[in-house]
């Protein structure tokens, strides 16, 4: 049997890592903190919420992409995998900007 690869999992959010309120997205899941870009390790595939890891990972990497905007890049603090979201850069609570460009000079 086929396991999904992603699942829909559009739920608010305390930011563990900076504290601040997150809301929904509305139209995918949110995986990261719009604030801060930190996120935490829960997800196997995305929005799937298997991970049994569950330690805080850190934006370490960002890059332009054509059709999705920006692509950011987590490292778990805890087992070192890297996995890749793509920011939200529209709605309500948008992902810092600033941050994903700082992020985009930095190599993983």
């Amino acid at each position: 049997m086929q396991r999904k690869r992603f699942t829909k999992n559009d739920d608010s959010f305390v930011c563990v890592h900076c504290g601040k309120n997150v809301n929904k997205l509305g139209y995918t899941s949110r995986n990261h903190c719009p604030f801060c870009l930190w996120s935490l390790h829960v997800d196997e595939n995305p929005g799937d919420r298997a991970s049994e890891c569950g330690a805080l990972m850190e934006p370490v990497s960002a890059t332009p992409d054509p059709k999705k905007g920006y692509i950011i890049y987590h490292k778990c603090t805890k087992c070192g995998v890297i996995k890749r979201n793509r920011a939200a850069l529209d709605g309500a609570q948008s992902d810092d900007i600033s941050l994903i460009i700082e992020l985009t000079s930095k190599q993983i």
